[in-house]
């Protein structure tokens, strides 16, 4: 995993606006430490896989590189959907229908878990419902009138309606988009807030988390051994959800996952009549392009917009031309509106978009991957990691049975080569 020193602490509008705090300190790890699980990682996935191993009664003890939240779980456009990064024909393709309308079923739980997690552990993170999946050309207006047939034919998937004209502006009021479905099960919620919370639940429920702790090694064997820089975990099991900042943590999983930047703005308040011309009724929303933006209202009536993407660490070109231009073309009244803050962070992407979960020996296990799709199915994951470790391991065993292919090109040659895809399909999206 890499260094924490590495990475400065992420600015964003969610760091200036959190609302939970922990219930007590999370000191670097030092020492040995003998438990049962040691879970790696304090985003979603870790922070959810802990909670649910201690309220099965396991001692678990976390380590985050940096500060819970600092990676994607903190940073991202805060979006809580049904489904995969990957389109279900894939997971289809991959497992067979039936198998397919399991893991889609699931998907749908891990929504549900999350309002469930807010409520029962009272996380204060804007939980808000419905989402609105937008074309931007007919080509997509095509696509998204046969998804919402085939998923009401072959997975009895109702919660779509189709959405055009006059019925569309009510929710969006902008031209830009021909038609859109509108996703009653989906939602959106501040993402920092929520990660912290999910950690502050763990910590109550008994985890011990240590912040600024990376883990430079895990030493296999029963029990398995967490190296970090002042001490050692020994453990049971050994939980890793690193995702985007895996690093050679795990040499075995070399290629599986690439780092994905992407890049929010968010505006200064818009107050209420301006945001009833923008988001009537609170939908999140993402458009169809290959190489989507998405944004959102925050709680106090911001604007929070993303998009772009970068594979090679560097920000793109004319960024914040390009996305403030965005805002202005779908939202006239918004042009010129100020920008109150700009950030960005790292997504795990694997070859296929589909989360890559699975075992390493008998005791170590990870979930990464989740390819943009992660703010309720990591939570699910933490979830199905703690029925595994405790024997009940069906339901995440289905998740790993996803067949899954290095990126190709090497170490070398991997980012020039997912460069040269993403030009393409980004030209695509052009048509």
């Amino acid at each position: 995993m890499a260094d924490a020193a590495q990475f400065a602490s992420p600015a964003s509008y969610y760091r200036d606006s959190v609302a939970v705090r922990l219930d007590r300190a999370c000191p670097p790890q030092r020492g040995h430490q003998r438990v049962d699980v040691c879970v790696v990682g304090g985003g979603i996935t870790g922070c959810s896989a802990a909670l649910h191993l201690a309220e099965r009664g396991y001692s678990v003890a976390l380590l985050e590189a940096h500060e819970i939240g600092f990676g994607a779980s903190g940073r991202s456009g805060g979006q809580i959907l049904p489904g995969l990064g990957t389109d279900i024909a894939t997971v289809e393709q991959a497992l067979g229908r039936e198998r397919a309308r399991q893991v889609w079923e699931m998907s749908r739980e891990a929504v549900r878990l999350t309002a469930e997690l807010i409520e029962r552990h009272a996380i204060p993170c804007d939980l808000a419902w419905g989402y609105l999946h937008a074309a931007v050309k007919p080509r997509h207006v095509r696509e998204l009138r046969q998804f919402q047939e085939r998923m009401a034919r072959d997975y009895g998937y109702e919660a779509l309606a189709w959405l055009e004209g006059e019925a569309l502006r009510e929710r969006v009021v902008t031209d830009a988009y021909p038609g859109a479905l509108f996703d009653s099960e989906g939602g959106h919620l501040h993402p920092l807030n929520y990660t912290l919370g999910l950690a502050r639940a763990a910590q109550q429920a008994g985890v011990a988390i240590h912040e600024h702790s990376p883990a430079l090694d895990v030493r296999r064997g029963q029990p398995a051994t967490v190296v970090t820089e002042r001490g050692e975990i020994t453990a049971d099991f050994v939980v890793v959800g690193a995702n985007a900042y895996l690093g050679r943590l795990l040499p075995e999983l070399d290629g599986h996952i690439m780092r994905a930047a992407n890049y929010i703005v968010a505006t200064e308040p818009l107050g209420e009549a301006r945001a009833s011309q923008v988001l009537p009724y609170n939908d999140a929303i993402s458009d169809a392009n290959f190489v989507l933006d998405y944004y959102r209202l925050s709680a106090d009536k911001r604007l929070i917009y993303g998009g772009e993407v970068s594979y090679d660490g560097r920000e793109p070109r004319g960024l914040q031309r390009r996305m403030d231009a965005k805002i202005a073309r779908l939202f006239p009244l918004l042009e010129g509106v100020r920008i109150d803050y700009r950030w960005g962070g790292d997504v795990a992407i694997t070859l296929n978009r589909a989360p890559d979960f699975g075992r390493l020996g008998a005791n170590v296990y990870y979930a990464q991957g989740y390819s943009g799709h992660g703010m309720a199915l990591a939570g699910l994951a933490g979830k199905l990691l703690a029925e595994a470790i405790a024997g009940q391991s069906e339901r995440f065993d289905l998740f790993a049975a996803m067949p899954h292919r290095r990126f190709p090109g090497g170490e070398r040659l991997r980012t020039p080569l997912l460069v040269l895809a993403t030009t393409f399909y980004k030209l695509r999206d052009r048509l």
